[in-house]
């Protein structure tokens, strides 16, 4: 193949060593050679590395995305402007069987740097790296401040406590304080069914039921450390809150142009402003973001059959956050997207709650796309969206008698005009 990187480098970044091979011109210029170095990944070691790269000319140099142990070889490197970084998906660059050493996957990178086989991977900037890392620590604490919650629900049920079965949610107002009389020594149905407030008064001929049982002081030493777990954890996760406020508060435009969209709250907005970012000139079309985070169909094509069409991967925090706002979503009444699942989860037969969501998670990312690219708002298309497509006449008919109804002449005059598929 042609050379198109004269002298460029290709790293193997592991826990403890860089092994560093820079491929250039010969004395004579009439063929390849290369040097192999190893570093270690202390930043002095880091630092040396850097200054071998430039005093070989480097104009190009690749690394694979390993764990987080590319992070600190990156930071770096990036200090010096005289080449070129880039990080690769190492399925991109997976070496052939048998040929698995350290020098020979960082050679194998440099020979498919210069020959322009390589295309480097999204890098996040540093306010984006910082959102990251806030947003997907405050997910880790909600998903574990949900599992003490299910904890204290089994202790409960150990103690033939069935408040679950009468309570909404067991963290609630009223919930808490029937906790908190248990855990102080409160044993009477009545007094502790007492405790309801509100909305729960009703309730209470119920609660009395379900609060009564064989609760005992082992259960609530279980269940004042399980609640103070949860209110720690709660506590921390208002603190991360609170401080992505803080960094998102330039992007406060584009968190408000995402909250018209129907289901996406402003944690979903942070997500994608920390995991896309606000500039979507990275990604050429909607098509690209939506396959960058895995929410599109796979394509795996062979001898003119198709195989399975699962979904990659992508970015997993991106696709789940976008999973959870098309739930949301789905609970609308009057929206396009809510009409998008009605309409999807038929198509789809037995498995079709789950592709439809798949569908209008992948929608709401598209529209995410166009509302970022474009500096807009989202625009409703409305519910009968889907009807109006179908039969445009008919809709008009249906117009025209209710604008009737209101004493008004109409006529219809109806101009069909080619769809673009949503």
């Amino acid at each position: 193949m042609d050379v198109l990187v004269d002298r460029c480098a290709g790293l193997d970044v592991h826990k403890d060593t860089v092994m560093a091979v820079v491929r250039r011109p010969t004395a004579s210029g009439s063929g390849r050679e290369q040097e192999v170095r190893q570093y270690r990944t202390f930043t002095a070691a880091l630092r040396e590395l850097r200054a071998w790269l430039v005093a070989e000319r480097v104009t190009q140099v690749a690394m694979e995305a390993t764990g987080s142990y590319w992070k600190p070889v990156w930071h770096v490197l990036e200090a010096e402007i005289g080449y070129e970084l880039q990080l690769c998906n190492p399925r991109h660059v997976k070496n052939l069987p048998g040929r698995k050493t350290d020098v020979s996957d960082a050679a194998w990178l440099a020979q498919l740097l210069e020959c322009g086989l390589l295309r480097g991977s999204f890098v996040p900037s540093p306010v984006m790296a910082r959102l990251r890392d806030l947003t997907r620590y405050a997910k880790k604490l909600t998903e574990e401040r949900t599992r003490e919650i299910q904890r204290l629900q089994r202790v409960l049920e150990d103690a033939g406590i069935k408040l679950d079965s009468v309570a909404s949610d067991v963290m609630g107002k009223s919930a808490r304080a029937m906790l908190e009389a248990l855990i102080a020594g409160e044993r009477d149905p009545a007094v502790l069914a007492d405790f309801a407030q509100t909305r729960m008064r009703v309730k209470i001929p119920e609660l009395r039921l379900a609060l009564e049982g064989g609760f005992s002081e082992h259960h609530a030493l279980l269940l004042r450390m399980l609640l103070d777990h949860i209110d720690h954890l709660s506590a921390a996760v208002d603190r991360l809150d609170a401080q992505v406020e803080a960094e998102v508060a330039p992007f406060s435009k584009a968190v408000e142009l995402l909250g018209t969209i129907p289901g996406l709250g402003p944690r979903t907005a942070w997500v994608i402003l920390a995991e896309a970012g606000p500039d979507m000139t990275r990604f050429p079309t909607a098509a690209h973001l939506a396959s960058w985070a895995g929410l599109c169909p796979g394509n795996h094509e062979s001898a003119g059959k198709r195989s399975s069409g699962r979904a990659r991967k992508g970015d997993t925090a991106l696709r789940t956050a976008m999973v959870e706002a098309a739930w949301a979503a789905t609970r609308t009444r009057s929206t396009y997207l809510g009409a998008q699942y009605q309409r999807f989860r038929r198509r789809f037969g037995s498995r079709g709650e789950t592709k439809a969501i798949f569908a209008v998670a992948h929608t709401m990312l598209v529209i995410a796309w166009h509302v970022l690219a474009e500096h807009k708002p989202y625009a409703e298309l409305g519910v009968d969206y889907f009807t109006r497509r179908a039969d445009p006449e008919a809709h008009a008919r249906r117009l025209a008698r209710e604008i009737e109804k209101l004493g008004f002449d109409v006529t219809i005059h109806v101009t069909i005009q080619p769809h673009a598929a949503v």
